[in-house]
């Protein structure tokens, strides 16, 4: 009933860039083999030929008619037939919530628009799950759980009517874009900066976990702030052999599509787009997923672009299902926190993670890994390749472990300070992240080369960065890391003060490092650090070759002359 494909990586041959990830895949026995040239393997979704248009249950495009009964039956009367296609003809089509069923392909002919409602008493309120967390949230647009055999193809476009939902930060907005939010309804925050859709998401937005399941919340309370709690667009619960295909998926209402404990998922030629306001507006959330491609798609959001999750604190510890088996490639992101970014919800873990021959322009950040204190977790066999990027207003590659639920960039005016570093047990509650391999990445344009800070008990390890091109302001910052090796970089920033930045770092190998000009070559700071060497890297273009503090002895470091 259904047949297998293979993912296989396309060949990239660039001369310069010369580097084999099978000697890294046979030398991490975690991989289980893995590796650009032998990749996870994704079973594929397959259809009866039967098509039943919803024209046939009295669906009407008129933009008048709510058709959510029309649309569901249509699934519903598919599925016990066996299985085929529901055809969404061209259109605007009004609905409340779909949910998709076994063995069903909804298809969107071109110029079809399935618009969905902003009448909120269209959606019930339904136990399912926040940002890794069980939650009771309005039923989302599109959802499925426990269904096999699906899918959402053709070329059309979904929206989720997420501008009735989202709180908007006025310093996202141009004034009259301020002033024609204001005119259309809604409340305002106390101090002016926030504007809420009603009464009642004001009223969840000042709540702790408003949405969180817990004792004592009765039925009454949680309709209380129902507009708060805002649903994702697609949501698919524990699913297997999924197909997202060629459809634009717009205006969500939170998270766009978001997998969640679902196996076996394509994603292909799809379109992710959110206003760059949109707040918690993220493009694509695999959480807890098992062999998954995603190929040839665009993501233009107001937050994350694509991400990898697996579950938040102890909840998902519990679940304890990680992210694995991933391909991605081939794909652009374009205004985003981050390009391609894994957590900060990764108690559950992450593994073997591919991607590959992506273009990131605009985004905050481009490969953004981040984790918290609380969290616990193991992110481990992460693999990049051929990463273009352009304009980031971040770093170009950023781990970060202290990860403080705020926008990668400040806004105007805002003002923020570096956590305080404080020594903490190994607990079940930290988080690891190693084993990271990233080759040929090239950015125009960046605040930062590369960022890589960890926690004084849980420093982040074996980072492997080759082929490095970065135009920016600022060069490598490295903290609280062991086991750090980056070679043959390139980093064009002018007066560089340092260029290489190190605190608390052991056994940091950095080979070929070339540079335009530097006031400081390299500074180390701490006094845990060790086995630093800096080699083959021209050091006459910098005014000063090293400067060390805070406990740090010059014997932590050696200069290899080419």
């Amino acid at each position: 009933m259904f047949k297998y494909e293979k993912v296989v990586s396309a060949l990239f041959a660039v001369p310069l860039f010369v580097f084999s990830f099978n000697a890294i895949a046979q030398n991490t026995n975690a991989t289980k083999g893995y590796s650009f040239d032998n990749l996870p393997v994704v079973a594929t979704t397959s259809f009866k030929n039967d098509t039943i248009s919803i024209l046939k249950y009295g669906a009407k495009n008129d933009g008048l008619t709510l058709n959510t009964k029309s649309i569901n039956q249509a699934i519903s009367d598919c599925n016990k037939r066996g299985g085929g296609v529901v055809l969404i003809p061209e259109g605007l089509w009004i609905t409340g919530p779909i949910e998709l069923k076994s063995n069903v392909n909804l298809h969107l002919k071109k110029n079809a628009l399935l618009q969905f409602t902003k009448d909120f008493n269209q959606y019930p309120l339904v136990e399912g799950s926040w940002e890794g967390i069980p939650q009771m949230r309005n039923q989302s647009p599109i959802s499925a759980t426990n269904q096999e055999n699906i899918a959402i193809t053709g070329f059309g476009i979904i929206d989720g009517a997420g501008d009735a939902w989202r709180m908007v930060k006025k310093d996202k907005l141009t004034e009259s874009q301020w002033k024609d939010l204001l005119a259309s309804g809604g409340v305002l925050s106390e101090n002016k900066k926030i504007w809420y859709p009603s009464e009642k998401s004001l009223k969840g937005s000042k709540m702790k976990d408003p949405g969180l399941i817990a004792k004592g919340k009765s039925t009454a309370f949680y309709a209380e702030i129902k507009d708060f709690l805002r649903p994702n667009l697609m949501v698919l619960t524990s699913c297997k052999r999924v197909l997202l295909e060629g459809v634009t998926f717009q205006n969500s209402p939170a998270w766009n599509l978001h997998p969640l404990m679902t196996e076996d998922l394509t994603i292909r030629n799809v379109y992710a787009k959110n206003p760059w306001y949109a707040q918690n507006g993220d493009g694509l959330d695999l959480e807890s997923c098992k062999n998954v491609l995603v190929e040839g798609s665009t993501f233009d959001v107001g937050d994350d672009g694509i991400c990898i999750k697996s579950g938040r604190d102890a909840a998902g510890r519990k679940r304890g299902m990680p992210t694995e088996n991933v391909v991605i490639r081939n794909s652009t992101v374009y205004h985003a926190h981050g390009g391609f970014v894994i957590g900060s919800e990764m108690s559950g873990g992450a593994r073997n993670i591919f991607i590959s021959d992506c273009t990131f322009i605009g985004t905050d950040i481009g490969l953004r890994f981040k984790t918290t204190r609380g969290r616990g977790g193991v992110v481990e066999n992460i693999y990049a390749r051929n990463i273009n990027m352009k304009d980031i207003a971040g770093e170009a590659i950023l781990f970060d472990m202290y990860y403080a639920a705020v926008d990668p960039i400040p806004l105007a005016g805002e003002t923020r300070e570096n956590p305080k570093l404080k020594l903490l047990p190994v607990t079940e509650e930290t988080p690891v992240f190693r084993k990271f391999y990233i080759n040929n990445v090239v950015c125009d344009g960046a605040e930062k080369a590369i960022f890589v800070r960890g926690l004084p008990e849980m420093s982040i390890s074996d980072i492997y960065i080759d082929h490095l091109i970065v135009k920016a302001k600022a060069g490598i910052d490295i903290q609280e890391a062991k086991n750090i090796n980056i070679s043959n970089a390139h980093l064009e920033i002018k007066r560089a003060l340092p260029l290489i930045y190190i605190q608390n770092g052991k056994t940091i190998g950095l080979k070929n490092i070339s540079y335009t000009d530097a006031d400081l070559l390299i500074k180390v700071n701490g006094d845990k650090n060790a086995d630093i060497i800096l080699s083959e890297t021209n050091t006459a273009n910098a005014k000063l070759q090293t400067e060390f503090g805070h406990g740090a002895g010059s014997n932590v470091l050696q200069i290899k002359k080419k």
